[in-house]
């Protein structure tokens, strides 16, 4: 694989320093932008010496735009019209990309990616994996990437980027953009994560009730894996009553048209709820 030369925008960043220190690791040219004070306070005290972005973009076979959703749109309108011809712009989520956010260029590669995070079953071996939750430090994990061209050299450049900024990765799956979208935010955010935040709401709930914490915690966390376990791997079944208290659950907080949210209207509505517009135009 050959060596790129990386322009990495918002580096100072929360996403933007979790991709630098894997790409400092590699064999690829990183040029560091960013625009904070406090940002570029935060890049000088590691060593890393901050470029202009026009300049940084112009000079760049892959440009990381590592900025906040909101952000995509006026970041580039502003240095996508600086990019060399056949660059690839990369940006870490789906959703400025689907929602047409983003500045338009014909000889310019679209890609997008995004970390699947280290399984709930992956097995970890050391202190430092178990520590990693989030990946891209210690944890294998996959992702996800699409890219808008048919040149294998394109996706062979994605691919290193991803498995670069990302690292340890095992597998990187490639989609399209819109099933990108569909994985992230419906599936693993509007599903996934709200459930994560329902069980701590439930947690609390059972608190108040008088039960010691450390008790519900516990039970919590040892029945959430294998409610995980045996829903998405099948490893072993509910016993009867389970299920019955299960089918209770539904009725209780589920509404039933509930798979509506996959619906591609539906995708375009929270879309533009995460990214404060009044609609998504197509």
């Amino acid at each position: 694989m050959s060596t790129l030369t990386i322009a990495l925008i918002g580096a100072g960043g929360k996403m933007g320093f979790r991709a630098g220190d894997n790409l400092v690791e590699t064999d690829h040219r990183v040029l560091w932008v960013e625009s904070s004070e406090t940002g570029q306070q935060a890049l000088a005290a590691v060593g890393r010496t901050v470029a202009p972005g026009t300049e940084a973009v112009a000079d760049a076979d892959v440009v990381i735009l590592a900025v906040p959703d909101r952000a995509l749109g006026p970041v580039s309108r502003e240095l996508v019209p600086h990019c060399t011809s056949g660059a690839i712009v990369l940006t870490l989520d789906p959703a400025a990309a689907y929602a047409g956010l983003l500045a338009e260029r014909d000889d310019v590669v679209y890609a997008s990616a995004h970390p699947c995070h280290p399984s709930v079953f992956l097995q970890r071996s050391t202190p430092e994996e178990w520590a990693d939750t989030f990946g891209g430090i210690a944890a294998p994990q996959d992702a996800i990437a699409s890219v808008e061209s048919d040149r294998q050299q394109d996706r062979d450049n994605v691919e290193a980027v991803v498995r670069a900024i990302y690292a340890p990765v095992i597998d990187v799956h490639w989609v399209t953009l819109k099933q990108l979208a569909q994985l992230e935010p419906t599936l693993v955010e509007t599903v996934a994560c709200m459930i994560g935040g329902l069980l701590n709401e439930a947690l609390q709930e059972t608190v108040k009730l008088g039960v010691p914490e450390a008790a519900a915690r516990s039970i919590l966390l040892g029945h959430t894996q294998v409610a995980l376990a045996n829903g998405l791997r099948g490893d072993n079944p509910f016993s009867d009553a389970c299920l019955i208290a299960m089918d209770y659950g539904r009725e209780s907080i589920i509404k039933d048209d509930w798979k509506k949210i996959f619906r591609d209207d539906e995708l375009d509505g929270v879309l533009a709820r995460m990214l404060h517009l009044d609609a998504i135009e197509r």
